[in-house]
């Protein structure tokens, strides 16, 4: 045996170990990260379904005392009294409208968590444009659509909140762009300068930087598109998955 292969030999016997060894530790770290974005999408999932919970058993409450409201009303005008049942039937209207979905998609489960987050916006004085869409026919399951709805809207309060009042808004759109269902959330935000996507991403932490990147799981899953951009006081999300 010659010197060139005792050197390979030597080689193999002090590489091979410590690759696996890199192995090993990048297969333990990346299952760490696995299971804190588990569970976190779990920890969003919760919420999204309080609050979904919250619309339906109000809705419920206010159906049940359905018969009392009528009660009330032929009373008022048994007695003539117009202006109080008006008045009624105004306080009416608007606890029901509190209480309805916000938006009408076509999609049940989109309706069901753009409303609650409409309705989070709303308590945190956010200005708020929706324009929502959702065909029949999607390639993207529901949970997996309302994951990325959820946590772009989820994203986007939460930058919200970190300018004053007065400058806070949050707008939605969500159609049909060449053969791709495209959502597009624009936020206010306190950023002052333009960043990358990549530092866009690798800058937020915490339950920000795992709502980035679960849409892009989901976005990647179905072979999709995922676009951000900023500008001084506006962050912007895109996201196109194929129809």
């Amino acid at each position: 045996m010659n010197v060139t292969m005792y050197v390979v030999l030597f080689l193999a016997g002090v590489l091979f170990p410590v690759t696996a060894a890199v192995l090993i530790t990048i297969r333990i770290i990346s299952r760490k990260q696995e299971k804190r974005i588990g569970e976190y999408q779990d920890k969003v999932l919760k919420t999204q379904r309080d609050e979904v919970q919250n619309i339906y058993y109000t809705m419920r409450g206010w159906r049940h005392d359905y018969h009392n409201h009528m009660q009330t009303i032929k009373a008022y005008l048994s007695m003539q009294k117009i202006e109080e049942t008006l008045a009624y039937l105004e306080q009416l209207e608007e606890d029901l409208d509190s209480i309805d979905f916000a938006v009408r998609t076509g999609n049940v489960s989109v309706d069901a968590i753009v409303s609650s987050k409409l309705s989070v916006a709303a308590k945190k004085k956010i200005a708020t444009d929706c324009t929502a869409k959702v065909p029949m026919e999607l390639k993207v399951t529901d949970v997996d659509l309302c994951t990325i709805v959820g946590n772009l809207l989820d994203n986007a309060i939460e930058s919200c909140e970190k300018v004053p009042e007065e400058k806070r808004f949050l707008r939605i759109y969500i159609g049909i762009f060449q053969k791709h269902l495209y959502l597009s959330v624009a936020n206010a935000t306190a950023e002052t300068r333009r960043r990358s996507p990549s530092e866009l991403v690798s800058k937020k932490g915490g339950s920000h930087g795992f709502g980035l990147r679960r849409i892009d799981l989901v976005a990647e899953k179905y072979q999709g598109f995922v676009n951000r951009k900023n500008e001084p006081g506006v962050f912007v999300t895109e996201v196109m998955l194929p129809l």
